[in-house]
């Protein structure tokens, strides 16, 4: 509860209760409602609180009854009156004020306001490009102060469980040096060095491990974080983490850190978690779910069936069995009463995710099997089929065929596809850790030569530790180096992610090589911790924490753009602002730049 030690307002709305009635107060606020009933004008005062009815009545209110006919919603102002119970039959037992009104004996308005181009109230239909450019109208929708609210709670509690355990909050440059992390750098150009540019940080990343190069052992910080790229729902270009960082531990160590800390920002939120997390190995969680980030809260698990149809007469299974792949299918309990058109959009789903196609057979409640490819597939192969994948009449089979990782990427997306067709309720928090992530992945989209297919790129970031019995493949078979990697996954999303890092410069001079990054340019874009690593480094490992996701993920909704209190679009605008905005010529001419 707020305290109201204010010369304005003696108490804050929420404290309008049954236990306040008979004391005088004075209330500040915006007007939510104002109802004129003949005889007496009710006005809905809201604050950040709660809402209080006031009650004008001409024989109790005086000149403020006068005042309060012309007053409209969104001014701004304040009432002293005297705390009464609402008359039998209009209590609101939805309200934690409806119990109570105040009868207004004296009215001030402290601002005017024009009319806002939206009505402020939590259910609204409102485009949300109108809302951002409105902002601080929307922010003072109850629903909106109660993200922010919340998101303050999970902040608060990641602070206070960080401080019990000894960590050390310290923050880190935001205008730094370019290198490569993954995503592209916003950057700044300089005023004073001509032609030179910082960059806005991706992560603090190379900080918090020169911190633990400088003994401080314990580090967190909140921190603001800049990636140049394509944006989508959970995804903005400035946004905040929770970052921390920990020497002379082990992987276990930090993941049992984490969960310490994690029962109590739950705990703040009105969630529970219990530990220890269930753990999955990243090789597990592609092959079971299609996906790093599962969403365990339901089924329609991805299930092999290469031995079943590996000399199957449908060549598209036996040859992608012959070629080293694999043939998966999933089970849509009940999606055999699908329209032939919502089977035809799963399979546009499926190749635009990297399928060649998908194939799929239906079960009919009478018995009958239905597909394409029925006529291809022998009895034996239908009746082992229908016990390894438990099918009932009414199911509906999906298969993909091709190597095993685009198998399971592309059943990955069918999967929470169907689960969304199929209105499969995914309640409650379903909390798991992933590890065990390959150090390197091919960069499809990166270029490079080696094999043709592409170059190597980190899988979380070049700093990770290989794990020690994998670092003699490091040169011959990078591709099947794992790594000390974890990830945080909460309802079917990446909450937060981390690794044990490379503490010796040999080791960490290593991966960059494997990565393309020759022994010259390595010292030119980390010179600075390859030094460092040289000065005593201890072991160290930390995780990040993306914390607009995870309130988002906590407060219910599906875009992050929610619980950031000024969000920017999905083209990387501020719709209120107008950023990004061109300069002038003199603001280019003073950091040297020109525009053509």
């Amino acid at each position: 509860m707020l305290t109201a030690d204010f010369s304005t307002r003696t108490h804050m709305n929420e404290q309008i209760t049954a236990a306040a009635i008979g004391q005088t107060v004075t209330l500040a606020g915006w007007v939510a409602k104002r109802r004129d009933h003949g005889g007496l004008i009710f006005v809905d005062l809201r604050d950040r609180t709660a809402i209080v009815q006031c009650t004008f009545d001409p024989d109790a209110s005086g000149d403020a009854f006068k005042l309060a006919e012309t007053i409209r919603p969104e001014w701004v102002v304040q009432v002293t009156g005297t705390v009464r119970k609402r008359p039998e039959g209009t209590e609101n037992p939805q309200m934690i004020t409806g119990e109570a009104e105040v009868v207004v004996t004296e009215l001030e308005v402290l601002n005017r306001a024009n009319t806002p181009p939206f009505e402020i109230e939590d259910e609204t239909d409102t485009d949300e490009l109108v809302r951002m450019q409105w902002r601080y109208l929307d922010i003072r929708r109850p629903a909106m102060t109660r993200t922010l609210e919340l998101r303050a709670k999970v902040t608060a509690a990641f602070r206070r469980a960080l401080d019990s355990l000894g960590f050390i909050e310290v923050e880190t440059p935001i205008l730094c040096k370019s290198t490569p992390e993954g995503a592209r750098d916003f950057v700044v150009p300089s005023r004073i060095q001509a032609a030179k540019f910082y960059a806005l940080p991706q992560s603090p990343q190379l900080f918090k491990q020169l911190l633990m190069v400088g003994g401080i052992e314990r580090y967190y910080q909140i921190a603001r974080c800049f990636r140049d790229e394509d944006l989508r729902a959970d995804r903005q270009p400035e946004f905040t983490q929770v970052d921390i960082e920990m020497s002379f531990v082990s992987q276990d160590d930090v993941m049992q850190m984490m969960e310490q800390v994690m029962a109590e920002v739950m705990a703040a939120a009105g969630r529970e978690l219990t530990a220890p997390l269930p753990r999955m190995t990243y090789a597990d969680a592609m092959d079971t779910y299609g996906s790093d980030r599962p969403d365990t809260r339901f089924g329609l698990e991805l299930v092999d069936i290469s031995d079943v149809v590996a000399g199957s007469e449908f060549g598209v299974f036996a040859g992608a069995v012959k070629a080293g792949g694999v043939v998966k299918a999933i089970n849509a309990k009940g999606g055999g009463s699908f329209a032939r058109s919502r089977i035809d959009a799963l399979n546009q789903l499926a190749i635009d995710s990297g399928a060649k196609g998908m194939a799929w057979i239906v079960f009919t409640p009478e018995g009958e099997v239905k597909s394409p490819i029925a006529k291809f597939l022998s009895s034996d192969e239908i009746a082992a089929m229908r016990e390894r994948l438990d099918v009932e009449p009414g199911d509906l089979l999906v298969f993909g065929a091709d190597t095993r990782d685009v198998v399971n990427e592309v059943l990955g997306v069918v999967r929470l596809a169907l689960a969304e067709e199929l209105a499969i309720e995914r309640t409650g928090d379903a909390l798991l850790w992933v590890v065990d992530f390959p150090l390197l992945r091919r960069d499809e989209d990166g270029g490079g030569t080696q094999g043709g297919e592409g170059r190597w790129a980190a899988t979380h970031h070049p700093f990770t530790r290989p794990f020690d019995d994998d670092l003699s493949k490091l040169e011959t078979h990078p591709g099947e180096v794992l790594s000390y990697s974890y990830d945080l996954v909460m309802n079917g999303y990446e909450i937060g992610g981390g690794t044990l890092r490379n503490h010796t410069a040999e080791v960490q001079r290593r991966v960059l090589a494997a990565l393309g990054i020759a022994d010259e340019e390595a010292s030119e874009q980390f010179g600075f911790l390859l030094q460092a690593l040289d000065s005593g480094a201890p072991p160290h490992g930390g995780i990040a924490l993306g914390l607009d996701r995870l309130v988002m993920l906590l407060a219910g909704y599906e875009s992050i753009r929610d619980v950031i209190a000024f969000p920017k679009t999905s083209s990387g605008a501020d719709a209120m602002t107008g950023a990004p905005d061109a300069l002038d010529s003199r603001q280019l001419k003073e950091v040297h730049l020109r525009v053509n």
